[in-house]
């Protein structure tokens, strides 16, 4: 039927099968613009908000909130106002029908798996996606304490056209504990180094937090491996960084403890489910993490200042294209080390977004990841 577009439930992730509207944000009936946050999504891992990839009127709201559905079921139709109420209702049980039949039917197709290689005698776990796409891939490198699954609004989209590989740097997720002296000299050559095992000449690097000073560290030292450079939220660009923040992460063991710590990574404290804090706090537990995550912090935020500033060094990147993404609202590395950078390198910043824009504002991060990968090749 003719200018009827359904919304269907995203896919956040590449394990999310099923996700529930928390809450509507918009009403039917009213005109919405691309990019603008309509309802709340939550899944077992994270609640997140859900941007309209299209502009028009909301004709009808599908999905109650608080019931569970699959991936790609009918949340929602957008018509123009000419449009009849009876061919929206029919579009929609043709919709659901259809879904019906296909969704039992078919096998739904297995997510690709992180594996685990060598590198250096450490065992580094990764995630590719988008393999069977050419060109330079984009390499996803999370910040203290994270992992690859802080990616998990970012790598499927990204992946729609091109290579990508997310990571689980040393001491953290599934890769091997030893950190050597935690340092970004040590974090850098993890990286580099993984390049080389995938026989990855070179690659647009994208670091969040301390990913970002491990990425922009990893263009210093082997600039010829490196593409482009968007850091979100980097660390490395100031001294300043909340102390209690990683203090808290390193020494919070149970729920009660950690939640607060993970709410100050976001700027709608909402995000923080309790499955996320059961998940950290089942990684803490392992053997060696412990002590990995207290090498990397007295390495990197002794007495809780930032020890290796590279902001002195940034011209030196003269040649490299450069993007620099930053909440408004992070608690955990003040947005002013934002300021004042060199020429050439361009910086966004987002509103409404905290420590984790890539997961609060995962739609702008991704096409502005998206478009810098583009302008240069």
């Amino acid at each position: 039927m003719s200018g009827i577009i359904p919304l269907t439930m995203p896919k956040f992730g590449l394990a999310m099968t099923e996700g529930k509207i928390a809450s509507w944000a918009i009403p039917e009936g009213a005109r919405i613009e691309v990019g603008q946050e309509i309802a709340d999504i939550e899944t077992t891992k994270i609640t997140n908000g859900y941007e309209s990839p299209v502009k028009g009127i909301l004709r009808r709201r599908v999905a109650p909130e608080q019931q569970d559905l699959p991936v790609g079921a009918l949340i929602a139709v957008v018509a123009d106002a000419s449009v009849p109420d009876s061919d929206i209702d029919a579009f929609i049980a043709a919709f659901e029908a259809e879904f019906a039949t296909g969704h039992t039917g078919e096998q739904a197709e297995a997510a690709p798996e992180p594996v685990i290689v060598q590198v250096d005698g450490r065992g580094i776990r990764y995630l590719e996606t988008g393999r069977e796409h050419a060109g330079t891939p984009i390499v996803l490198i999370h910040g203290f304490g994270g992992d690859l699954n802080n990616w998990m609004f970012n790598q499927p989209v990204l992946a729609e056209d091109r290579r990508v590989i997310a990571l689980d740097m040393p001491g953290h997720g599934g890769s091997s504990k030893d950190v050597g002296a935690g340092d970004l000299a040590t974090l850098s050559a993890a990286v580099t180094g993984l390049l080389a095992a995938l026989d990855i000449p070179k690659a647009h690097l994208v670091g969040h937090s301390l990913g970002g000073a491990v990425a922009l560290r990893m263009a210093l030292d082997t600039p010829d491996r490196v593409a482009s450079l968007s850091l979100i939220d980097p660390a490395s660009l100031g001294e300043e960084i909340d102390g209690n923040f990683i203090a808290g992460f390193i020494e919070a063991s149970r729920r009660k403890q950690i939640q607060p710590v993970l709410e100050k990574l976001f700027r709608n404290k909402s995000l923080v489910s309790r499955d996320m804090a059961d998940d950290l706090l089942k990684y803490k537990r392992l053997d060696g993490v412990a002590a990995a995550l207290g090498t990397i912090a007295a390495a990197n935020f002794a007495n809780g200042r930032q020890q290796e500033i590279l902001r002195d060094r940034l011209t030196e990147l003269r040649n490299l294209p450069v993007q620099i993404i930053w909440g408004d609202a992070d608690e955990i590395l003040p947005v002013g080390h934002a300021a004042n950078l060199p020429a050439g390198i361009t910086t966004h910043i987002l509103r409404d977004a905290g420590h984790m824009p890539q997961m609060e504002k995962a739609a702008e991060v991704n096409r502005l990841i998206a478009d810098l990968v583009s302008l240069t090749g």
